[in-house]
């Protein structure tokens, strides 16, 4: 048993130095993990775009108003049919003649075979509408649907590129707000370790070190609190955009104050908007839409002529013969159909003041949504404005802040200042970043919204940034 014990230490000895060297090598050899993507507020828009399935949605709407299109256009398109039939006869088919029309002089009846073992009939229709009132109203309509589903798809596109710019933004401000709690925890430790000092000086009192003690772990759950914020709006940002949930992404653009120009007055942001907004040019189509239905309702009320042709041939033979032996005798014709409602039992005349009511009801929309674009601009300046005072204001504010701070943690060192000196300076500081950073993310949200209001295209406009000094 010794021996055994002494032959592995034997082996471990002259084993472990090759582990010691090789270790590195074999760490380096291990799979890499997924790189880290840098993703720009840019970025992040145009991966929503690419992978949006809400976009998506609105491109096969838009492909299914292309093929309405043709759909409409059929009812004015000839239309050529072929039908071929062949008849296998198990029993013949036969006629009875009375006796005399064969020579006879009885009053009987004669069976007269008149089928063939095989027959074939092929026949070959046009049909060409030479006018159709209500198919050409239909063709019109189809048209403006075809375009009231592209000012859809602007309209999603709209809405998802606000959903992933504030998605972004909301990533953003919880980031900067960690580094706000982790700043805030770092003063508190290095101002607990200037009490302690103090303390063994005999500057300070006992009651001051639980104090700096009891500052830095007060600050804890504020931290978890952030670092949740963080890991949910990097979640909400990542579905938004389309991509898998264990992505690595790394946010690269800043909160930076925008510096789009916006009209000076509601009236001119208002009629940029009556340009500009998808969801009105939407509606404005719907309008001229339904008035193609009254058009097509009343064309009901109309003759529809229409040209027509046939082409046919029939052949019959017995068991026996080849059918390219057979006759096959052709026939054709060609006429005109013209056909006039004259009393309907007022269908007609319900159908077109039913469509009059559909269009009344969407001119009604049209102008509520007039109403309401009107007061939604004139809330999205007042709150962008209102945040552009509050960032001027915020930015004066963490100056003085911060050097209020730095004297009155230089006060309480040289035992001059009191602790609640010190206290109040550094929530005075943290609450004076805390609203630069809520006002310059609330100036991005309300500049997002406003270019949402106005019709703006995002990659139209690219706006320019500035930092923001933070």
């Amino acid at each position: 048993m010794r021996r055994i014990v002494f032959r592995l230490k034997t082996i471990l000895l002259a084993v472990l130095p090759f582990f010691l060297m090789a270790g590195p090598s074999l760490l380096k050899a291990a799979p890499a993990s997924e790189e880290t993507r840098s993703l720009t507020l840019d970025d992040a828009v145009r991966t929503g775009l690419e992978k949006s399935r809400i976009l998506e949605i609105a491109r096969l709407d838009r492909e299914m108003a292309g093929q309405k299109i043709r759909e409409s256009w059929s009812a004015v398109l000839p239309k050529l049919s072929v039908d071929f039939v062949y008849t296998r006869s198990l029993k013949p088919s036969v006629l009875f003649f009375p006796e005399s029309f064969f020579g006879g002089t009885g009053t009987g009846l004669k069976a007269l075979e008149i089928s063939a073992d095989n027959a074939a009939h092929a026949t070959l229709d046009v049909h060409q509408p030479l006018f159709n009132g209500s198919a050409f109203a239909g063709i019109r309509a189809s048209g403006i649907v075809r375009k009231m589903s592209e000012e859809a798809y602007r309209s999603a596109e709209s809405a998802v590129v606000a959903d992933i710019k504030i998605s972004y933004f909301d990533a953003l401000i919880s980031k900067e707000q960690l580094s706000l709690v982790e700043q805030s925890i770092a003063r508190w430790e290095q101002s607990r370790k200037d009490t302690r000092a103090m303390f063994r000086q005999g500057v300070a009192a006992d009651i001051d070190t639980l104090k700096a003690f009891l500052s830095v772990e007060n600050l804890r759950p504020d931290l978890i609190q952030a670092e949740n914020r963080v890991a949910t709006t990097m979640t909400r940002l990542k579905n938004v955009m389309g991509i898998p949930m264990d992505s690595n992404v790394k946010l690269s653009s800043k909160l930076e104050i925008p510096s789009t120009a916006y009209p000076a007055d509601i009236n001119a942001a208002y009629r940029e908007a009556l340009d500009s907004r998808p969801d009105l040019h939407q509606l404005d189509l719907q309008v001229r839409a339904e008035g193609e239905k009254i058009n097509a309702a009343r064309a009901e009320r109309f003759p529809l002529l229409s040209a027509f042709g046939k082409l046919e041939s029939q052949t019959a033979f017995n068991d026996g013969i080849r059918p390219s032996d057979s006759r096959w005798p052709a026939s054709s014709s060609a006429g005109l159909q013209l056909t006039m409602p004259l009393f309907t039992g007022y269908r007609i005349s319900a159908q077109v003041e039913q469509a009059k009511i559909g269009q009344l009801q969407t001119r009604t929309r049209f102008e509520e949504l007039k109403a309401n674009i009107r007061a939604e601009i004139e809330v999205r300046l007042l709150n962008y404005r209102e945040s552009q005072k509050r960032i001027e204001v915020q930015s004066k504010t963490i100056s003085v802040a911060e050097r209020s701070y730095n004297i009155s943690r230089l006060r309480f060192k040289e035992g001059i200042g009191s602790r609640l000196e010190l206290t109040d300076a550094e929530l005075q500081l943290n609450k004076a970043k805390t609203n630069y950073l809520q006002a310059v993310y609330d100036c991005l949200a309300a500049s997002t919204q406003l270019d949402k209001a106005l019709g703006r295209s995002y990659f139209s406009l690219l706006p320019t940034s500035r930092p923001s000094g933070a």
